[in-house]
Parts: structure tokens; C-alpha cells; sequence
């Protein structure tokens, strides 16, 4: 194996979000007011948001998945994200990109999220 191959395959499979800025927090928040409309849990909780980077020069990337890839909202929740985090003081953009791999799974949910549901 090359080192190349040695990198990818050691790589997270979701790259961390940039948590140490000082909008993360107001991202995340601006998340958590999005639903699932099927589900009455937030989306972050949710744990579809997979990442949140926050560039030096505040452009903001959301990387987030759906609980189904035939989830009825896919082509509508990116835009709603956006629309929760484009408002937010100090934003300059935002650019939302969905994924299907890794795959959502239940485990992903907060624990607010599983007692809310009932899987607690």
C-alpha cells in the first residue's frame, strides 16, 4: 500500500467541524431550528448535520445527510439550513452540500433526540 492509500483509508469519514470559532455556536443553533418534517427532532440532533467549517474569512460549508436517501424534503432541507444560517451577524456566505456516505444511522441521534423519540 502507498502512503497516498494510507492517508484516505486513515481519514475520518467525516471531516471535523471548525467548533473552536466564534460562530459555531450560532451555526448550530440556526440548525437546530430546522425539522425534519416527518420528525419532531431538529435536524442537528438529529445528527444530519455531519460537518460545519467555518472559514477565517466567515464563509460558512455545511455538510449534512437525510435520514432516507428517498427522504421527501432532499431537495428542499439544504435550502432551508441555508436560509437559517445566512442571517446569521458575521456570516459572509453559505454552502450546503449533502451526502449519503457514511450512511445515517439512529446511533448518530443526540441524547435529547432518542429521549424525545422514545428510543431512551
Amino acid at each position: 500500500m502507498n502512503q497516498q492509500q494510507d492517508m484516505i483509508e486513515g481519514a475520518p469519514l467525516i471531516k471535523p467541524s471548525t467548533t473552536d470559532h466564534p460562530l459555531y455556536d450560532s451555526i448550530v443553533e440556526a440548525c437546530r431550528t430546522v425539522y425534519d418534517p416527518e420528525i419532531p427532532v431538529n435536524i442537528f440532533d438529529l445528527g444530519l448535520i455531519y460537518t460545519i467549517d467555518v472559514s477565517a474569512e466567515n464563509e460558512v460549508e455545511i455538510l449534512m445527510t437525510l435520514t432516507a436517501p428517498g427522504c421527501p424534503v432532499a431537495g428542499e432541507m439544504p435550502g432551508w439550513v441555508q436560509d437559517a444560517v445566512e442571517p446569521i451577524a458575521g456570516v459572509k456566505s453559505v454552502v450546503v452540500g449533502m451526502t449519503f456516505d457514511p450512511p445515517w444511522g439512529m446511533d448518530m441521534m443526540s441524547d435529547e433526540a432518542r429521549l424525545e423519540l422514545g428510543f431512551m
